[in-house]
C-alpha cells in the first residue's frame, strides 16, 4: 500500500473514535467506510513483469481510451491513452528499462482527463526514458479529482521495466508516446495493468527521438 492511503484514513479513523465516543456508534459508520476507501484506493499490488526484449508495457491501470499515430519531433510516432477511474489502482510504473533524460512539470486544468484537450491543458509531468535503442515519453496527467501528481525518480536515474515510479490522486489519466513502427498489442476499449500488460514491441532503433526530450512532448497530441 501507498503510504499516501494513511495519511488520509488515520484522521478520519481518528475522527470516527470521537463522533462514536461523543454522539454513538451511528456517527462513526461514515467517517469510518472513508477509512477504509482510502485504504483500497492506495492499494499497491505485486505485478509480474514481462521479460521479453523490446516489451513496452502499460504505465497504469486503467482503460485504453486512444490509439493514434501523432508527430513528434518531426517523427510520426504512436500515442497510447489509458484513462484511470477511481476503481483503478493509481500507481505509474516505468514503461521500459533505461534512463530518465528529461523530467517536465507542466502546471495547467483540471478537465476531464477522458476529453481529449486534457492532453494538452491539464495539469502533467512529462517524462523521457531513454534506453535500448528507444526513447519512449510519458504522461501523467491529472484528471477531474486529480490535484495532485507524484513522481520520485529524477533525472538520469535508471528506471527498470515495470518499476513504480509515483501516482496521479484520483481519476487522471496516462499517455505513452513511442515509436511508430512498433507492433501495438492492444485496442480502445482493452483494459491494462501497470507494469504486467503489454501495450506494444518496440521492433527498431529509436535513435532519430533520442534528445528530442519533453519539451516537444506537448506537440504528440496535435
Amino acid at each position: 500500500m501507498v503510504r499516501d492511503g494513511f495519511y488520509y484514513a488515520l484522521p478520519l479513523v481518528a475522527i470516527a473514535g470521537f463522533l462514536g465516543w461523543l454522539l454513538g456508534a451511528g456517527w462513526a459508520v461514515l467517517p469510518l467506510l472513508l477509512a477504509i476507501f482510502f485504504l483500497w484506493f492506495f492499494r499497491d499490488p505485486e505485478r509480474p513483469i514481462p521479460q521479453e526484449p523490446g516489451v513496452l508495457v502499460s504505465p497504469a491501470d486503467g482503460k485504453v481510451t486512444d490509439v493514434s499515430q501523432v508527430n513528434l519531433a518531426g517523427a510520426p510516432r504512436t500515442r497510447i491513452s489509458i484513462f484511470l477511474s477511481v476503481f483503478d489502482v493509481h500507481v505509474n510504473r516505468s514503461p521500459i528499462s533505461g534512463i530518465i533524460r528529461e523530467v517536465q512539470y507542466q502546471k495547467g486544468k483540471f478537465l476531464n482527463a477522458m476529453a481529449a484537450s486534457s492532453a494538452d491543458q491539464n495539469e502533467q509531468n512529462i517524462v523521457t526514458v531513454e534506453g535500448q535503442g528507444h526513447t519512449v515519453v510519458f504522461k501523467q496527467i491529472a484528471g477531474l479529482l486529480a490535484r495532485r501528481i507524484v513522481f520520485n525518480p529524477k533525472i538520469g536515474d535508471r528506471l527498470e521495466r515495470g518499476q513504480r515510479v509515483g501516482l496521479i490522486k484520483f481519476g487522471s489519466r496516462v499517455d505513452v508516446i513511442f515509436d511508430a513502427t512498433s507492433d501495438v498489442r492492444v485496442k480502445v476499449g482493452d483494459r491494462v495493468k501497470g507494469g504486467a500488460s503489454i501495450l506494444a514491441l518496440l521492433r527498431e532503433s529509436d535513435a532519430t527521438m533520442a534528445g528530442a526530450g519533453a519539451s516537444h512532448a506537448r506537440q504528440g497530441s496535435h
